[in-house]
């Protein structure tokens, strides 16, 4: 897992409320057993990122010149609801965002997050109003900062402001450690006791 400090990239906005797993990523897609490679699904039930034909459709939020190259997602609140699957982080990793930001996340698609070097950031809905606002406003392309380290988001127009994180997750987040690289951080203390409880068998 790749860490994650500092971000600067483009915000594309998703403003839709109870963006459900299956919407993300819809249940027919998920037959691949890499954790790659999902990125090409991102939202694509018909009517979303494409059209029944298959060819973009151009009203999708992500299809949108300005948005293109994002790295952060700026959506509605209950993002994520619906079933655990975590193929939904891995598709939106795998289509290039880093970092979410919402009023609010489903509980379980918000741990998944962190578990896939992926940072969910939840503001008040006045903040995401501001962010989307000048996300859309931009024909370029509206970029923001991310700073995990000192937990502070801004842009060049001097708009800049905190969010709150547990800090127990940011250091993972900083440091790219999953759950299993966590564990092997023990595996000498792991090994001592393998090898102590053992011997008590001999």
């Amino acid at each position: 897992m790749d860490p994650l400090i500092k971000i600067t990239g483009i915000v594309a906005v998703l403003n839709r409320e109870n963006v459900d797993t299956d919407q993300i990523i819809p249940a027919v897609n998920l037959k691949r057993i890499e954790r790659t490679g999902f990125g090409q699904f991102l939202f694509s039930q018909p009517g979303w990122r494409f059209l029944p034909d298959g060819q973009p459709n151009p009203d999708f939020e992500l299809n949108q010149r300005n948005y293109q190259g994002a790295s952060i997602l700026v959506a509605g609140k209950n993002f994520g609801s619906g079933s655990s699957r975590e193929h939904a982080p891995w598709a939106l990793l795998d289509y290039g965002f880093k970092i979410i930001i919402a009023p609010s996340f489903a509980d379980i698609f918000f741990n998944n997050c962190f578990q896939n070097g992926m940072l969910p950031i939840t503001l008040p809905e006045n903040d995401i109003e501001i962010l989307m606002g000048k996300a859309q406003s931009k024909l370029e392309g509206y970029e923001l900062t991310v700073d995990l380290e000192n937990l502070q988001i801004s842009d060049t127009e001097g708009y800049s402001f905190n969010f709150a994180t547990d800090m127990f997750r940011r250091d993972c987040l900083m440091k790219g450690l999953d759950d299993i690289n966590i564990t092997l951080q023990n595996e000498n203390k792991i090994s001592i006791y393998e090898e102590a409880n053992s011997m008590s068998f001999e």
